[in-house]
């Protein structure tokens, strides 16, 4: 399994992807209204791992300017649809990951990874690029399935299912140790929040804001 599989794995997923229904739209529009206050008119911003540009669309018209990337090409192709269907002048979307943007070139008011932490391969690392594509006291604002906190069938199932590619992979930690990480990356973290509307939720709503 490699970087290259796992676009594979989204490009095949996308059209089913993008006509699934959000599990907790109620939870979904707390994160949207709460991540619509933390931006500014005038910032800069990049979402990584933005799938089929559902946030992107719904947040670009609040800010200046709005990178959102994929891996999957496939994703990203069905983001340019729906844009085309309702352009909005600020927002780009880009096949790319957090490593193909250039720091120098590419510095942000604040970058958003919602649904995306789990997907890494090195955690660690992705977290540093970002810290470096953020401009000085930038946000990093994330919404992360926290696996290790979750049912442990659901661990057990996971090499099973991504064996016959039926899974991307997915990184299996807590949320304690999600912050962890986050901190060590040079971040301090400002806020961690449950936006659930019903039942247990394992995904923490974290803000971060570089050091």
């Amino acid at each position: 399994m490699s970087l290259a599989s796992d676009a594979r794995f989204w490009d095949r997923a996308s059209r089913k992807y993008a006509r699934s229904a959000i599990a907790d739209q109620a939870g979904y529009e707390r994160t949207l209204d709460r991540t619509r206050a933390l931006l500014g008119s005038g910032d800069k911003v990049l979402e990584l791992g933005c799938g089929t540009g559902t946030t992107a669309l719904r947040l670009a018209g609040h800010v200046r300017d709005y990178l959102a990337t994929d891996i999957s090409a496939g994703m990203i192709a069905i983001a340019h649809e729906k844009h085309a269907a309702g352009p909005l002048p600020s927002l780009v979307f880009r096949t790319a990951t957090a490593e193909d943007l250039t720091a120098d070139a590419s510095q942000f008011d604040a970058v958003l990874a919602f649904n995306y932490l789990h997907l890494l391969r090195d955690l660690p690392g992705t977290l540093r690029r970002i810290h470096a594509l953020l401009l000085a006291e930038g946000l990093f604002i994330s919404k992360t399935p926290c696996v290790g906190d979750m049912n442990p069938l659901i661990r057990l199932a996971l090499p099973a299912m991504r064996a016959i590619g039926q899974a991307p992979y997915a990184g299996v930690f807590r949320a304690a140790k999600l912050r962890q990480h986050i901190s060590a990356a040079g971040f301090e973290i400002l806020a961690v929040e449950n936006h659930a509307t019903k039942g247990k939720d394992h995904r923490p709503y974290i803000v971060a804001r570089k050091r």
